[in-house]
């Protein structure tokens, strides 16, 4: 059944753009600047080449290039007619990418020079698309097109959807297995961006820097909003700390989002050239993909003063964010909140993620009379599906609520407190330990800069409970290659095991939950490339350590 046009289609921002931002720039990338009108034109003339060349609804187009103004032209323009677009990782290795396409079976592939691996497409037959086009100018195995950007006229056609509502493919970034191409819809892409314009604030004004890929759903939903509302979108190839914090200055831009390792740096590269400079053009930050220290939210208030600064927890089968937090409110009395959370963390657990959206359910699964339950959520908001696997697959078979994998519970005031995965569980001896509730707490200490707590295989207990932590700059640790007399004359703060082990009692952590043994790592802990930890390598790395150290024991 074709959807009717009440249906929601996120190329319905063409309208406002070719209205609202006719004359002003709504795209920014170097030198080259295109006003809304132009914008469209571009999009309308791939729209209609695409569809003249025998591209229709619901057939597939991956793309893999770094961001630019191009990039958001070709996922709409494929979108127009009814396409589905698959962005892929342009990180990923022949091998990864191979792996992608054998599940979506593109009709078309569109990179640029980023794609290394493009040309060996030709040895796979099955593999190889009926069409390979640049990003900025086509080559067909078929046809010769002419290049669109030349016409002097845009060719208006109506926007199609494809079957189920479908407009893209967005591949999971896992930390461990094999990604999945996760289906979501207009209506999820949608909601999320009008949940982002409600909580966050986006409006026409805004000037946002993309820092995030678009070819991850964090950064096509926040890029999504702001094309709805008709903001300006200065674009760089890729996130690099000194090249956005020269694009945040020449353009005055006014929001961006991060994840806890880009804003780490954005904060780093501003210092490291003026240790007391501020960037008061910014005044909205949305972090993503892992929750922010209390050292790091300091930080961050410092060099954004007039920031308001958020966070969201959610994932891509829920079309990204499920719950918003704000951290810090420069223009309302809440710059203590955070302070008042993280006293609650005591008596609660885990980490504070906010509120739900507002079309989003989020229910408690509970297997016992605990508080704690496997966080479960329904709405417009959820995936169609995994490309490749039947509808059902989705949800949960009583009451169409999907699994997220997570486990959490609410406080009093309906904020919901992220506990941890559940495929992160901890057994030992026979309780359940989640790392995300221990290093809450452990990154309170001030002189942890980063924690991440897993489990070892042990004999007795099962697994033992380790930590492994990054010292800031200023502390020492003291274990047992350090004679007493060193420690004490040292200037430096220390710390070592046991002193690690008094903090988690003093912090009222059940004695299970403590680590049994802390490990320092002096390099950076491995990330994937939206900044999501690699736990399955650290455990790996943890356990080669300490075996190493009971072996020169």
């Amino acid at each position: 059944m074709v959807p009717q046009w009440s249906t929601p289609h996120i190329c319905q921002c063409l309208s406002r753009l070719l209205t609202f931002r006719r004359n002003s720039f709504i795209t920014i990338f170097g030198q080259r600047r295109k006003t809304g009108q132009q914008f469209v034109q571009n999009v309308l003339r791939i729209a209609g080449d695409v569809s003249d060349l025998g591209l229709r609804p619901g057939d597939v187009v991956a793309v893999c290039a770094l961001n630019s103004d191009l990039y958001l032209e070709w996922l709409l323009a494929v979108t127009y007619v009814g396409g589905i677009i698959a962005p892929l990782n342009y990180r990923w290795s022949f091998e990864e990418s191979k792996l992608a396409l054998e599940v979506i079976k593109p009709v078309m592939i569109v990179t640029d020079d980023s794609c290394t691996w493009s040309s060996e497409l030709q040895t796979l037959n099955m593999l190889s698309p009926r069409w390979h086009a640049s990003i900025d100018s086509y080559t067909s195995t078929t046809n010769s097109m002419e290049n669109v950007i030349d016409r002097d006229q845009p060719l208006f056609i109506k926007y199609c959807w494809a079957a189920e509502d479908a407009a893209v493919i967005c591949f999971t970034s896992g930390t461990t297995g094999r990604p999945k191409g996760v289906t979501i819809s207009h209506t999820s892409l949608v909601m999320q961006s009008l949940a982002k314009i409600a909580i966050v604030g986006y409006t026409e004004n805004d000037i946002y820097l993309h820092t995030a890929p678009l070819c991850h759903i964090g950064g096509i939903s926040s890029c999504l909003a702001m094309l709805m509302v008709g903001g300006c979108h200065v674009l760089i190839p890729k996130f690099v700390a000194d090249m956005a914090v020269e694009a945040i200055r020449e353009n005055s831009v006014t929001s961006l989002i991060t994840v806890p390792t880009i804003l780490s740096d954005l904060i780093s590269a501003i210092s490291y050239k003026q240790p007391s400079k501020q960037e008061p053009s910014l005044r909205k930050i949305l972090n993503g993909g892992g929750s922010l220290s209390t050292q790091l939210i300091g930080d961050a208030i410092k060099c954004f003063p007039r920031a308001k600064l958020l966070s969201a927890y959610g994932m891509t089968e829920t079309c990204s964010s499920l719950t918003f937090i704000t951290l810090y409110d420069p223009y309302e009395n809440i710059s203590n909140q955070h302070s008042e959370r993280t006293e609650k963390l005591n008596m609660i657990g885990g980490v504070c993620v906010g509120k739900a959206a507002p079309h989003v359910e989020i229910h408690l699964s509970r297997e016992d009379c605990s508080h704690v339950g496997r966080i479960m959520t329904r709405g417009p908001h959820v995936m169609i599906r995994y490309w490749g696997q039947i509808a059902s697959a989705v949800a949960d078979s009583t009451e169409d609520w999907f699994d997220t994998g997570d486990v959490g519970q609410f406080d009093v005031d309906g904020n919901l407190w992220l506990v941890g995965r559940r495929s992160g569980r901890i057994k030992t001896g026979g309780e359940n330990v989640y790392p995300e509730e221990v290093e809450a707490v452990l990154t309170l200490h001030p002189g942890i800069s980063f924690v991440v707590v897993t489990g070892i295989p042990h004999a007795r207990l099962g697994e033992m409970v380790v930590g492994c932590i990054q010292l800031r700059g200023d502390w020492m640790w003291a274990d047992n290659s350090h004679n007493t007399s060193d420690v004490l004359s040292c200037t430096k703060p220390c710390l070592s095991n046991e002193l690690l082990k008094e903090y988690c009692r003093h912090k009222c952590l059940t004695g299970f939950k403590i680590p049994k043994v802390f490990v320092v790592r002096r390099k950076p802990f491995p990330l994937t490339s939206t900044g999501k930890l690699r736990r399955d390598q650290v455990q790996k790395e943890a356990v080669m350590l300490l075996q190493y150290f009971q072996s020169n024991m």
